[in-house]
């Protein structure tokens, strides 16, 4: 019986703020598991891979750099297996997404795209939104200031104004919604999912949190009817939950490094690539 070749592709330094360690950790966890099961898995950088260094036909990755998502898309079409779907790390851009998101009817806050040299603060009154978050919209987040809280409209003004003086083009301006932040990791199919509410971990130390009911059965329901709107099988991201028990997807990532379930959901993973596999064959 051959042995499955698998190109396992790590995701460039540039696209890992303060975490390249937690993204190097999860996908060695994921080779691991994939070797376990008698795979030959070969590891390169997203240089190695735009340069021309794979040949092998199922690729495992973690890319994010645009010359990579164009070359896995052109790799899919030609008839490689391919996890996470070029395409589908192209719909979590933060513009694709939120008008994918929204296009669909998956709950998540009111946004607005809008180009960073624009004059937005009239809008954003006659929208009601005052309290936002201005987020970079044409690409992944490189820095954390590519994700900016705004107290009213005169200053998610300013904030499009730095954005542009950065060379950023593209924003997307969406309203704050109050409640409980949930992050949330899941594989899509598979019977792994996992929530973590990282300010009942603050609250523990002394802060004042206010718990909401979550019904996770739901939020996973709206992650996997997510997951299938952008394509994507390994994700990740955060939900706000309000006093009534509302769900809206905030934020949804392609292979996230899965810091609070690293070994389960490397498990987990492994098992969705050999099913794909299995299914291929």
């Amino acid at each position: 019986m051959a042995v499955t070749k698998i190109a396992g592709i790590m995701r460039a330094g540039a696209f890992s703020p303060n975490h390249i360690g937690n993204d190097a950790a999860i996908f060695n966890l994921v080779a691991e598991q994939l070797r376990k099961r008698g795979c030959e898995v070969n590891v390169y950088s997203e240089e190695q891979f735009i340069g021309g260094a794979v040949d092998e036909h199922v690729i495992l990755n973690m890319c994010r750099e645009p010359r990579s998502m164009a070359l896995l898309q052109q790799r899919e079409d030609a008839g490689d297996l391919v996890i996470n779907s070029g395409y589908g790390i192209e719909n979590c851009l933060r513009e694709r997404m939120t008008r994918i998101l929204m296009g669909s009817g998956i709950p998540c806050p009111e946004s607005i795209v809008v180009n960073t040299d624009e004059l937005v603060a009239d809008r954003l009154r006659r929208l009601k939104i005052d309290r936002c978050w201005i987020k970079r919209g044409e690409s992944h987040s490189l820095h954390h200031e590519d994700v900016c809280y705004a107290r009213h409209a005169e200053e998610a003004q300013e904030l499009l104004q730095e954005f542009f003086l950065r060379g950023i083009k593209r924003a997307v301006v969406t309203r704050h919604l109050d409640g409980e932040l949930v992050k949330f990791y899941g594989v899509a199919g598979a019977s792994f999912f996992f929530t973590f509410f990282p300010f009942r971990q603050q609250a523990r130390r002394g802060d004042s949190v206010m718990p909401h009911e979550v019904d996770v059965d739901r939020l996973r329901s709206l992650c996997e009817a997510a997951a299938a709107e952008l394509d994507v099988r390994i994700y990740g991201g955060d939900c706000i939950v309000d006093e009534e028990g509302k769900l809206s997807i905030i934020d949804f990532n392609d292979f996230p490094s899965f810091g609070p379930c690293r070994q389960d959901a490397a498990t987990a993973i492994a098992r969705c690539v050999m099913s794909a596999i299995k299914e291929r064959n």
